[in-house]
């Protein structure tokens, strides 16, 4: 019935006619087409000056909002009430709004150079239906002959500061003119100056002068600087006072009869007001407050300032109030920085069922969160959770009214500056830094096996270059893992070299100590509040080296081999490896509804000395939601890897090389859903070649013949805060098939090539 009521509707929107509600003697605003002769400017970046567009339209569908206006007669019904509201009434016709976007375009073009460009306007009437063309002609634009500044004449300080970042030139010999290039520049060069201590400094201070009578489309430009007066030039200013509000209300304040019961500290230049019992430690305050007496003045600091408090916990608002005055002949800039106590505690509870494999349980945890644990603006986190899962009997493991359960506790502190030794100190003013500890442990019961994990770690975090580079510094990290109790059957089945090496590693005692360093870039400020790039990018980088540690203590003496062979560390064995990854995302936007987006990624483990496999859940797998989407999560490779037998493989699904690319086209429908077109490709390989994964090594020679693509559709659902994905892929070309037959693009089955993944975000 559903399915019929579904089909009717369909039918009904693609049947009715989209000039029903349309009024005799207008016309429906059907098409809009921009035909451009100009190149590198076409419709996309013409479209946002258009005054009228058609209704919003869909493939197959066509004009679905307006076929929703269209249905009702009336909207004397709640039905046709909610129609109405959410379709969207006919675009009728204009003529002296598309004469206004033809005006619109022109000027546009007119400032990118192209003076004498024309926009001549085609409009086709018929059943009630307008056409509108507006076809661009640029005709040849105009170039710059040459490009020149007279600020040293105005202003000798702004002169040498700007030549000295090189930005001047702003544009040079045979550059097109283009007006937006010259505001730009004029926008960086104030950007410079503001962040040299011209507080006052706006970019209007800065204009140009335009001769475009020198010659054949030629243009001269002059780049000059208005000072405040004939008699004065701009201001130049550091910080003078800093006083710091240190949770103390305003109420409290402006009672003089209380203000004697606050504390005034002065601590390294800066003047703290706070309460007898402090909402930060002078220390914390001063490393996160960039704006110091003595320092030239800069929005940057400013920036940095806000980012800083306001990202510590215990800290709900900041506001920055700056006042400029002249002090012993010094311009000076006063600040005055207020800070709102935000709540300390923080309490989570989280209840889920699960379902794994068709066996139910339910999942629990409990989070307690102190926001300001040391009055340092230090995080502290502990965590409880707990599983239980009730496993169905099966033949083959024996496992009747046997239960799995699993519990673990967490607890990390974060301290909101970096604890770096004295020879690094010059680090410790970083912006958004902190030092994070943690340590865990995780016991997991199951009928076959007993595990047991135990996790400590340190790290540093904190960013430079204005924002756009992430450090993430992790000195040491150290696992351990041990599996006290396991059934014979349950090591018949896995733990014995003959039946799974690899898999039988992965369960081995073993200690991991490792340390590692990551970067992340953007081309843009995170922060700052800068315009975002055309191709905003991604570059994420790092490098994980495991097991120096120990080896250096072993070849101290302070270590033994085992009846296997392997040197041990407290009398556990320790892996060695080295990994790194590199990971590339850029994003073009073609419109404000579509953009092009791509993804490489690429992963390198290498296990040695004490190691001849890495361990299992540091090595590459390949599928899933975020890696080439034809396959399922842990299903692709490695290599041509393949086996026959329907039980689960997921023991032999992983590697230590990874390559993933992926290219995908997205286009909004509506401020709500996106739909999204992709193709990806990509394995996974081992490194050495291993008797259980055969077809798997990696070599030169052969590696592009594995690569497997798939390509796909996707959904997602925007909703503000939360970006939910639908993604079907389909096998194009598959590495595990024999060779001559891995070309599934033309002869696709559905139930042996098809994926389909639910996900959060976008996969890159």
């Amino acid at each position: 019935m559903r399915k019929n009521i579904i089909i009717i509707l369909f039918l009904l929107l693609v049947a009715c006619d989209v000039t029903r509600k349309v009024p005799e003697g207008s016309y429906l605003l059907n098409k809009v087409a921009i035909e451009s002769d100009v190149s590198g400017i076409g419709a996309p970046d013409l479209k946002p000056y258009l005054r009228q567009r058609p209704n919003s339209s869909m493939p197959v569908i066509g004009k679905y909002k307006l076929h929703l206006y269209n249905i009702p007669d009336n909207d004397s019904t709640w039905f046709n009430r909610q129609l109405l509201r959410y379709g969207e009434p006919p675009v009728l016709f204009n003529e002296q709004l598309t004469e206004i976007s033809a005006e619109q375009i022109r000027l546009h073009l007119h400032n990118k150079g192209f003076l004498h460009a024309e926009v001549d306007t085609a409009v086709g009437k018929s059943n009630k239906k307008a056409d509108v063309t507006y076809r661009v002609t640029g005709h040849e634009p105009h170039r710059i002959r040459f490009f020149r500044d007279t600020i040293q004449s105005a202003d000798t300080t702004i002169y040498n500061i700007l030549r000295n970042t090189r930005h001047l030139e702003i544009m040079k010999e045979g550059d097109i003119f283009d007006l937006a290039l010259l505001e730009e520049g004029r926008e960086n060069l104030t950007t410079i100056l503001r962040n040299r201590g011209y507080y006052n400094f706006v970019k209007d201070h800065f204009y140009f002068l335009v001769d475009t009578t020198v010659g054949n489309h030629q243009v001269d430009v002059t780049l000059a600087l208005n000072n405040p007066t004939d008699s004065t030039l701009h201001t130049q200013y550091s910080i003078g006072h800093v006083t710091v509000i240190n949770g103390v209300s305003e109420e409290h304040l402006r009672d003089s009869a209380r203000c004697h019961q606050l504390d005034t500290t002065d601590y390294r230049g800066l003047r703290i007001i706070s309460e007898k019992e402090p909402l930060l430690l002078p220390k914390a305050v001063y490393y996160n407050t960039f704006l110091r007496p003595g320092r030239l003045y800069s929005d940057r600091i400013v920036e940095r300032t806000y980012s800083s408090l306001n990202g510590m916990g215990s800290v709900n608002q900041t506001a920055i109030n700056l006042q400029t005055v002249v002090r012993n002949d010094s311009s000076l800039i006063d600040s005055r920085i207020t800070l709102y106590p935000g709540n300390l505690h923080y309490m989570q509870f989280g209840v889920d069922g699960t379902n794994s494999a068709g066996d139910l349980g339910v999942a629990g945890n409990v989070t307690y969160e102190h926001r300001n644990f040391l009055r340092g603006g230090e995080t502290f986190r502990v965590r409880f959770n707990a599983a239980y899962e009730f496993i169905r009997a099966t033949d083959s493991l024996d496992l009747l009214d046997n239960s799995y359960y699993e519990y673990g506790a967490e607890a990390f502190l974060s301290i909101p500056q970096l604890l770096f030794p004295w020879m690094l100190k010059r680090l410790q003013d970083q912006p958004s830094a902190s030092t994070e500890f943690a340590v865990g442990a995780n016991f997991q019961k199951r009928p076959e096996y007993f595990r047991q994990f135990f996790n400590l770690s340190t790290r540093f975090q904190w960013l430079s270059m204005e924002w756009k580079l992430l450090h993430v510094l992790e000195p040491m990290g150290v696992t351990y893992v041990r599996m006290p109790w396991s059934s014979q059957r349950f090591k018949d089945l896995y733990l014995s070299e003959e039946a799974n090496p690899i898999l039988r590693y992965s369960y081995d005692e073993q200690l991991i100590v490792r340390t590692a360093y990551n970067l992340t870039y953007t081309n843009y400020n995170r922060i700052g509040r800068r315009s975002m790039p055309q191709i905003p990018f991604r570059i994420r980088t790092g490098i994980e080296v495991a097991g120096w540690l120990p080896h250096m203590v072993t070849n101290m003496g302070g270590g033994e081999q085992n009846s296997r062979g392997f040197y041990e560390f407290f009398k556990i064995p320790y892996a060695e490896y080295v990994k790194g990854d590199f990971d590339f995302s850029p994003i073009y936007t073609i419109d404000d509804k579509r953009t092009l987006a791509a993804h490489v990624a690429v992963g390198l483990a290498y296990p040695y000395g004490n190691s001849t496999i890495l361990p299992f859940e540091k090595r590459y797998f390949g599928g899933g939601a975020n890696s080439v989407r034809g396959w399922s999560t842990r299903t692709l490779g490695p290599g041509s890897y393949h086996n026959d037998s329907i039980a689960s493989d997921f023991g032999r699904k992983v590697g230590d090389v990874k390559l993933d690319f992926s290219v995908e086209y997205r286009r909004k429908l509506t401020r709500l859903i996106e739909l999204a077109g992709f193709v990806d490709a990509g394995n996974i390989w081992t490194i050495r070649e291993y008797m259980e994964q055969p077809g798997g090594l990696f070599e030169w020679k052969d590696f592009y013949k594995e690569l497997a693509v798939a390509y796909g559709l996707g959904l997602r659902f925007d909703l503000n805060f939360l970006l939910i994905r639908i993604d079907g892929g389909m096998k194009a070309h598959n590495p595990a098939r024999p060779e001559g037959d891995r070309w599934t693009l033309f002869k696709p089955d559905f139930g042996r090539d098809f994926a389909l993944h639910f996900a959060i975000g976008y996969p890159f």
